[in-house]
């Protein structure tokens, strides 16, 4: 088949990438500048998707059996109007649409079915409000005229060539015996999924005929809190984690980040939980997840072989630890 990959220099993009050239497809990869390192057999197309207008032009003329659309502008945002302006420029021999959304399109709440309304339009979050928006713009199309969209919804992905500071973020503190900031109880939930196995699903509904006009959650089979999240990465390590609580409220009043120099618990690990269920996926696509610890081990292999990340500052995290209590000493 003809792919394009909308998306394909990073993260997920480089092992769907890798994943469809060993199937045989020919795959060609939409960024907004030339030249890649993802092999000969890649094609490249030049242009911004958030630029209507640019899109157009530059796929005028070709044509895709499967367009994967994994790319969201984190400086700008990429909104349901850019999405929609993407699949409508795909051309008419497009058999299937594959956009990569995310477990926040659901605004909020555990849980959560596919069945389960999105976030609304006027929600506060600019990423939940454009994932949640474009998937109804897809799903519209699809109504409209047949238009042959899948939307994923992964949680948290984890694994190798990570870019987000997360896995790594642990790693390094073990490696430096740092205690590690548990926020508040340790309690608050995440859900996490193997960047394989999000990678093994899109390969999934390009093939199956029943998954056209469906939405799947993609993820390991149920959620963590984060004080187990951080045993995992330390067991993963073959190491033993010391832990300490810092309460929220403290960690928010000196000014800690999510994202930035202020960061104390990886990035955007520390989020309200919105949780899935995976029955549909299960049903309908034979997915079955990888094994969280297998999925760390082999993460965490790579992290010892290639990880290069700039030596962290702590000078944030000494600050809090003055209001530390211990968590745990494993």
């Amino acid at each position: 088949m003809e792919v394009l990959v909308i998306g394909g220099t990073l993260f997920i993009g480089r092992f769907l990438v890798a994943a469809l050239l060993k199937e045989g497809h020919n795959v060609t990869v939409l960024h907004r500048r030339p030249g890649h390192d993802l092999g000969r057999r890649v094609g490249e197309i030049i242009a911004d998707r958030n630029n209507a207008t640019q899109l157009r032009e530059a796929l005028s003329g070709r044509a895709f059996d499967v367009v994967f659309d994994n790319v969201y502008d984190w400086k700008r945002g990429t909104t349901a109007e850019q999405v929609e302006a993407t699949a409508r420029a795909c051309g008419p021999n497009l058999q299937r649409y594959v956009f990569m959304s995310s477990v926040a399109a659901y605004g909020d709440g555990l849980n959560h079915h596919e069945g389960d309304a999105l976030a609304p339009d006027d929600h506060p979050d600019a990423y939940v409000r454009n994932k949640a928006m474009s998937e109804r713009a897809l799903f519209r199309l699809r109504q409209r005229c047949g238009f042959p969209v899948v939307t994923l919804r992964p949680p948290f992905v984890y694994g190798p060539k990570n870019p987000f500071y997360r896995e790594a973020f642990f790693w390094d503190r073990l490696r430096d015996r740092r205690p590690i900031i548990i926020p508040g109880d340790g309690r608050r939930l995440m859900q996490f999924v193997f960047v394989k196995d999000l990678v093994w699903a899109c390969l999934k509904v390009m093939s199956e005929p029943a998954a056209v006009g469906h939405a799947f959650n993609i993820a390991n089979l149920r959620p963590i809190t984060q004080t187990e999240a951080v045993e995992a990465f330390a067991a993963a390590a073959g190491k033993k984690a010391q832990t300490v609580r810092v309460p929220r409220e403290v960690i928010q009043r000196a000014g800690g980040q999510i994202l930035g120099s202020r960061l104390y618990f990886g990035e955007y690990f520390d989020l309200p939980p919105i949780t899935q269920i995976i029955s549909k996926a299960q049903r309908m696509l034979g997915f079955k997840p990888t094994d969280f610890a297998a999925g760390l081990a082999e993460t965490y292999r790579w992290y010892q072989r290639h990880h290069n990340h700039p030596a962290p500052d702590y000078s944030f995290e000494d600050h809090l630890l003055q209001f530390a209590v211990p968590a745990s000493a494993k």
